[in-house]
């Protein structure tokens, strides 16, 4: 890509894990009460005809990575794991005391911080404790992330007896120079020995998370780090930018300076090799920043049109309704969001007093509801039309104008009443989305907000 069009196309920007985006949302035309009355009204719609999603967040890490911008929090106490367990489990009970009838649950993700720095026993307390008050659906998918350097046979063991049989795992990247400044500093026998023990137990998909973008990363550390990747076959690969959002609360981005951070064409360079690579070596582009063998559920899910996106990343298939517990998790009712307290004390103390831990969320309008639409057409399946009422607003020729620019650019094409993204443009996809965005159209952040899309 022509350095000009980088920087133009370089700005910051939304990875629209959810629309509007958290900065956007109307807290203050939001109630405790509006998320009770959404979250049942969307439970009813759904629950026996595709089931729900949990997220489970596990915030606690053992040290700290500089690179992550995920809320956690670092101990080696590990007295803490048994209260937590049971304060989730108090939130779910909550939760089930509101419904007439038992939760079918079709996905369930435990992320983080490091889901596996939990004992084996906690986390098989926590599953249980879950299926004491739901069912699981036929097609249940269950999944967890797993740190290379602490996750145990035993950890795989357990977790796939209790039905899980998606991993992921982050790399990042295999340069000791790139490890020790960020701080996650893990050999490649770390990586493959997990890999393998999932392989052998009997994991149908086995994910691999890998950074571009990272301080001190060159070229020939993407290509290593991918050709190790590819002796390991797993079967998806997240392929992520670096986000670079030092201002955030409780952020660890502070171990490097911002000249050890590849930028602009140097940083694009570094993802299209890996991405050449990849693609060398069988992975299908199959979302934003996602690759997968065209035998894994994720590339089959994206051929069949039913990829999802949402606060848990890409999935397989949608839900209506996610709940998100633990401390910061969101939930997505589809007609509102909602987030827990970020504050682990304050996560506690709404518990004590028999009170969901809700702290802020929003209500999506008609507007939001459409928007969403696109954006999720677009980060799913690269292409959106808007040929129907379901999927019009009055602000669609304003927009079309826009996306004449990027189709002048090479990113997209025009198709009757719609758009299709190109081999070029998937690189900028977040770019495209940002094109719909009402909300960030009509109040320009006026201070940093997001990461940059390249």
């Amino acid at each position: 890509m022509k350095k000009a069009l980088i920087q133009k196309y370089n700005v910051p920007g939304p990875r629209y894990t959810s629309y509007p985006t958290v900065p956007y949302w109307n807290e203050a035309g939001f109630t405790y009460q509006d998320w009770i009355t959404s979250f049942k009204k969307s439970f009813q719609e759904s629950n026996t005809k595709e089931g729900i999603s949990l997220y489970i967040h596990l915030p606690f890490c053992e040290s700290l990575c500089t690179f992550c911008g995920c809320n956690k929090r670092i101990t080696k106490n590990h007295d803490v794991e048994s209260p937590y367990i049971q304060a989730v489990l108090k939130e779910w009970r909550l939760y089930s005391k509101m419904l007439d009838e038992k939760p079918i649950i079709k996905e369930i993700h435990l992320g983080g911080g490091t889901p596996t720095f939990f004992s084996t026993k906690n986390l098989e307390d926590l599953i249980n404790g879950i299926f004491a008050y739901a069912n699981k659906a036929e097609d249940y998918e269950f999944s967890f992330e797993g740190h290379p350097n602490n996750t145990t046979h035993a950890h795989l063991q357990k977790l796939y007896d209790l039905g899980f049989r998606r991993v992921s795992f982050g790399v990042q990247d295999y340069s000791e120079k790139v490890q020790k400044a960020i701080h996650r500093e893990q050999p490649f026998h770390n990586v493959a020995k997990v890999t393998f023990w999932a392989k052998e137990i009997g994991y149908t998909s086995i994910g691999h998370d890998i950074i571009f973008g990272l301080p001190f990363q060159t070229i020939e550390n993407v290509v290593d780090t991918i050709e190790k990747t590819k002796s390991l076959q797993p079967d998806r690969l997240a392929f992520y930018s670096y986000a670079h959002v030092p201002w955030i609360k409780g952020n660890g981005q502070r171990g490097f300076k911002d000249e050890d951070i590849p930028k602009d064409q140097e940083k694009r360079i570094l993802y299209q090799v890996g991405k050449e690579l990849l693609q060398k070596n069988g992975y299908v582009e199959i979302g934003m920043d996602h690759f997968a063998l065209p035998t894994d559920s994720l590339y089959q899910s994206f051929k069949n049109g039913q990829l999802h996106r949402n606060f848990m990343g890409y999935s397989s298939s949608k839900t209506q309704l996610m709940i998100g517990l633990g401390v910061s998790s969101i939930s997505d009712s589809w007609y509102s969001f909602a987030q827990n307290e970020k504050n682990l004390d304050d996560y506690y103390r709404w518990l004590e007093e028999d009170k969901l831990p809700v702290f802020r969320g929003h209500l999506l309008t008609e507007e939001d509801l459409i928007i969403r639409k696109h954006i999720l057409n677009l980060m799913c399946q690269f292409e959106t039309r808007w040929d129907s009422p379901e999927t019009y607003f009055e602000e669609i020729p304003e927009i079309v104008t826009q996306l004449r620019e990027m189709e002048t650019d090479g990113l997209l094409l025009f198709k009757e009443n719609g758009i299709q993204v190109t081999d070029l443009g998937k690189a900028h996809v977040r770019n495209i989305c940002m094109a719909f965005d009402l909300h960030l159209k009509r109040k320009a952040p006026e201070t940093a907000l997001f990461s940059m899309t390249i």
